[in-house]
Order: C-alpha cells, then sequence, then structure tokens
C-alpha cells in the first residue's frame, strides 16, 4: 500500500534515433516507449538509465524544442533523442557537447590495439598505449581533444568524456570501415603517412643522411 511520503510515479515517452538504437533492447528500437520516473530527474540521467551514453548523444527536443543535458523531466514530456553529427552542423539548435573536433584525431581503449593500426596505416592519429586504463584515456582525450573509440560502453558514460563513439563490430576487418563511415572520413584517408607502431607521421628520408647510416639487420 501506498503512503503520502511515496514518490509518485510519472511517465516520459523517449524515442532514440539512428545508431542510437543499437544500445536499446529491441522492443525499443525505433519507436516512442514510456520511461517511467520519480521525481524530476534530469533528462541525462534518464538518459542513460535508459541504457545510451551521454557521449553519443548531441541533440535532445523535448515537446518540439532543444534542451540541454540539465532538462528536468515531466509527467508527459515528448522527448526525441539523437546521436552525434559529427560531420553535420545542426545550429541554430542546441548541441549537448562542444563543438565538432574538425581535426579527426582518436585515442582507443586497451582491446582496439588492432583497430588503432589499421586506422594509422590509413593516416589517422589514433593514440593508443596497451596499459592506459580508463582514466588516463579520459585525461589524454580531453587534453589532446581526441575521440573515444572503445567496446565499453561504460567508459562512455563517464561524466568527462565529451567525445566518444561505441564501436558496434567485433570483427578487426570491419571495424575500421565503421568508423570510416560513422565519421564520414573517407575524405580524410592518407595510406601510409603514418606508422603504425608509434603512431608518428611519416616524411621522406634524406638520401645523403640514409646512405651514411648503417643498415639495419
Amino acid at each position: 500500500m501506498s503512503t503520502l511520503h511515496e514518490p509518485a510515479d510519472h511517465s516520459a515517452t523517449f524515442r532514440f534515433y539512428a545508431e542510437l538504437n543499437d544500445f536499446l533492447p529491441v522492443e525499443r528500437r525505433q519507436r516512442p516507449f514510456d520511461y517511467i520516473f520519480h521525481g524530476n530527474p534530469g533528462v541525462r540521467d534518464a538518459i542513460e538509465a535508459i541504457g545510451v551514453p551521454h557521449a553519443e548523444v548531441d541533440l535532445v527536443i523535448a515537446n518540439g524544442v532543444s534542451v540541454d543535458f540539465g532538462y528536468r523531466l515531466k509527467g508527459g514530456d515528448e522527448i526525441s533523442v539523437y546521436p552525434v553529427f559529427e560531420a553535420i552542423d545542426i545550429s541554430p539548435v542546441l548541441r549537448l557537447r562542444p563543438e565538432p573536433l574538425r581535426k579527426t584525431r582518436f585515442i582507443l581503449d586497451v582491446h582496439l590495439g588492432k583497430l588503432a593500426r589499421a586506422l594509422r596505416l590509413l593516416g589517422f592519429d589514433c593514440a593508443w598505449e596497451r596499459r592506459a586504463d580508463d582514466p588516463e584515456i579520459i585525461r589524454i582525450a580531453a587534453l589532446e581533444r581526441r575521440i573515444i573509440l572503445t567496446r565499453d560502453v561504460a567508459l562512455l558514460k563517464s561524466g568527462a568524456v565529451t567525445h566518444g563513439y561505441w564501436v558496434r563490430s567485433t570483427d578487426p576487418l570491419v571495424q575500421p570501415r565503421e568508423v570510416i563511415d560513422r565519421f564520414d572520413l573517407r575524405g580524410q584517408i592518407r595510406p601510409f603517412t603514418r606508422c603504425t607502431v608509434c603512431n608518428g607521421e611519416i616524411a621522406p628520408a634524406d638520401p645523403e643522411k640514409a646512405a651514411l647510416e648503417p643498415p639495419k639487420r
């Protein structure tokens, strides 16, 4: 039996668009569904409680108006949630993250070493360290303005993450194409311009200096 001191249940209607549906159970994908809540939670808390990391969200529409993550849910709200528009300018509506990173650079978690090497082979600046933990990845991403690529959804739910993407595929042969398509990077591919081991840019060797160096064994 309920008492006068128990918070009342409220309901808001949510709809997630495009690849954000990857985080939802099948019965909630590509359709509106009711979200039951108590009190007056922020829309960001509700989105992450539903299962979608905030780092993949760039636009929230509440009752036809764009709102920020601090918007407080009310009973009867109709909420539409859209993914990151990294390659598209969606102004003047309210973006929920800083501006897109026009210079595309990545940092990858420890599970994506093969993807890091593949993207470096295509010319993309990819930081990756075998021993880097989540706090270190987040710190470097913020310091160097890098997009986090990860297979760990929980990493993208950290409040310090501003740009991140959950790599859907587990196939190392498919992952590079997924990232390139997601961030519209085909025009930025520059094969064999970056070292796949150290991530440094490759420059033409000076013939005279090269002639003086002993051969490597």
